[in-house]
């Protein structure tokens, strides 16, 4: 894949998970690639947004921020809580980000979690961001980097957040096939234990999950089957100079 950077040698490359972003100092590894996950929704979004022909989406971490770039004529997704801002013109749902609505245009995004998330790591080598729909060609790029690999968990305000621990379980197990790779890590460990729990039944597992219910409240969860669907794009979006941008692209 055109995007692996600079390949480094390392003998026993590890991985970790990260549960929540204010654990995120402890685990903070400048050589490490960093994957934000944010199954619902944030980071499902991003993908579909770069899947479905955006040009960038520019994370910010406060409202402020957004509405300054809105008052810039920019196109400006914000949510808190799940529930989309007054003066957004896109809320945190994947199937807000069609093609129609957003090819060929930079986006200006701002969430509760996800956002923040990507900010905080990005002193890493390189941050990118994990969903299921992106699954195989996460680890795929993972593996070929032969670094260490940090899955930071963007939770639900600084709390531990199950669908984000499955999803990460789901890449350690991918990644641990890679033999070169090892882990001495408990959460890690742990994620993997949930994931195992979960695999049979993801969507059943998943259902007791704490947002699948903040989303039900505000009849926000038509999203839940296609946030839990794996391997719908190749894409993988990598912040990059402020931006997210799909790892592929050329510039």
């Amino acid at each position: 894949m055109d995007g692996v950077q600079n390949k480094v040698s390392v003998a026993t490359p590890r991985i970790e998970v990260c549960f929540s972003p204010v654990m995120y100092p402890a685990y903070h590894n400048p050589e490490a690639i960093v994957v934000v996950t944010d199954v619902l929704r944030a980071s499902s979004a991003i993908v579909t947004a770069l899947m479905n022909g955006a040009l960038s989406i520019i994370p910010v971490e406060t409202i402020q921020d957004a509405k300054e770039f809105k008052s810039k004529g920019y196109l400006v997704a914000a949510e808190r809580d799940g529930i989309k801002l007054e003066f957004a013109d896109l809320g945190n749902s994947p199937f807000n980000f069609t093609s129609e609505k957003i090819s060929g245009k930079k986006i200006v995004y701002s969430t509760t979690n996800g956002t923040q998330a990507i900010h905080m790591a990005r002193e890493a080598h390189q941050v990118i961001v994990g969903a299921f729909i992106n699954l195989n060609a996460t680890c795929n790029y993972l593996s070929q980097t032969g670094r260490d690999i940090i899955i930071l968990c963007a939770g639900w305000k600084n709390r531990f957040s199950l669908e984000d621990t499955v999803h990460a379980g789901a890449i350690v197990e991918r990644i641990l096939q890679d033999k070169r790779y090892s882990t001495i890590c408990d959460s890690a460990l742990a994620a993997l234990d949930l994931w195992q729990l979960a695999k049979p039944d993801v969507r059943g597992y998943l259902e007791k999950c704490a947002q699948r219910s903040r989303l039900r409240k505000n009849k926000l969860d038509d999203v839940i089957d296609y946030c839990f669907t794996p391997d719908l794009t190749e894409v993988i979006p990598v912040f990059k100079g402020g931006q997210l941008v799909d790892i592929q692209r050329k510039n």
